[in-house]
């Protein structure tokens, strides 16, 4: 057993100074030295474009270019580095897996992925300029790999395939983009529609205003819509998009589609994704599927919950207190994960071991 640490960033201003804050604090961070060891033997499999790279940003989210900009002041690196590494556009993912339950007023998200990739960040930011508050994990320092927006709006998404990716946004930007620029899931679906998609994922998509989830089947070559309350690694009306192997996948989809939504309130929901014997929470960490985090989105009140390895006790933020000018008092979530492989944002972690 691991114990690791996700650190709160609380941050009220516009998206420049975000940008320079976030830049401030990863700059001696050995994430970004990790990181640095990592391209030494991952060579990138796409290249990096400024200047239409800041053309698709100024179209759909202008504001997040300010933010990266910042970053480059606060680090004292070129745009073409930024964009390496926290731009998410045309940017290679591994596999991975993850799972989603949603029921009465909450979304509920194991997210399994490699301990070598995790950020160690959950990200409370309230614009001065312009888009909606947001709170959520990071990928990437600026993704969100899963969130809510301060009007209730909550989302996160499931690895589906890496086949014939296109030039476009990856999962984690597009999750940024989408709760800080649509207020509700209809925004988000027309959002999805036409932004460009560099892989194959859907995104569970959650509001106060409505009583089920919509599930956006996603690929650089078509976006679909459904209705449904739980989802894992495999599309339903894309199948074509598919990989072969879907038995682990169907396997938890089956085991949180069993249990009624409408009957499990948050706490239920939340043990079912985080206790370790219930079947959908993963320790395949080597197979860059294991469960890092549980977290917890509930739209009607304007909570957001967070745990780290599972078995766990999530911590609470009252997220509508924030939004009117109190703080949360803690300044980091602990946790305990069972591997030993080494988390990027805490300790040695290159890819010439496992």
């Amino acid at each position: 057993m691991k114990k690791i640490a996700t650190n709160i960033i609380q941050f009220r201003g516009t998206h420049y100074e975000f940008g320079y804050h976030q830049g401030s604090l990863v700059k001696n961070h050995i994430l970004l030295k990790n990181r640095e060891n990592q391209w030494k033997v991952r060579t990138p499999l796409f290249s990096i474009d400024i200047h239409e790279t800041k053309r698709i940003f100024q179209e759909i989210a202008p504001a997040i270019w300010e933010e990266l900009t910042g970053f480059a002041e606060a680090l004292e690196w070129s745009m073409e580095r930024v964009l390496l590494e926290f731009g998410g556009f045309r940017v290679k993912l591994n596999r991975s897996g993850c799972s989603i339950l949603t029921g009465e007023d909450y979304l509920i998200r194991n997210y399994d992925y490699h301990p070598k990739t995790y950020d160690g960040f959950y990200s409370v930011f309230q614009p001065t300029d312009t888009g909606y508050a947001v709170i959520g994990v990071t990928q990437k320092v600026t993704g969100r790999c899963d969130g809510m927006n301060e009007h209730g709006l909550a989302m996160g998404y499931t690895f589906m395939h890496r086949k014939r990716p296109k030039d476009g946004f990856v999962c984690h930007m597009i999750g940024r983009i989408i709760l800080e620029t649509c207020a509700n899931i209809e925004e988000a679906v027309s959002l999805l529609k036409q932004i460009p998609h560099r892989g194959s994922f859907s995104y569970v998509l959650f509001d106060k205003n409505h009583t089920e989830s919509t599930i956006v089947e996603a690929s650089p070559r078509n976006v679909e819509v459904r209705k449904g309350t739980a989802c894992t690694n495999h599309f339903q009306i894309m199948t074509q998009e598919n990989r072969h192997y879907l038995k682990d996948s169907k396997r938890r989809l089956e085991i949180m589609e069993n249990e009624p939504s409408n009957s499990l309130r948050g706490e239920g929901a939340f043990q079912l994704l985080n206790g370790t014997k219930n079947g959908v929470f993963s320790k395949l960490y080597g197979q860059w599927a294991g469960t890092i985090h549980t977290s917890a989105y509930f739209p009607s009140k304007l909570e957001a919950w967070l745990a780290l390895g599972g078995d766990q006790q999530p911590v609470k933020f009252d997220f509508a207190s924030w939004l009117k000018g109190k703080d949360f008092p803690v300044s980091e979530v602990t946790g305990m994960i069972d591997t030993d492989i080494p988390f990027v944002h805490m300790e040695k972690a290159d890819w010439y071991k496992k």
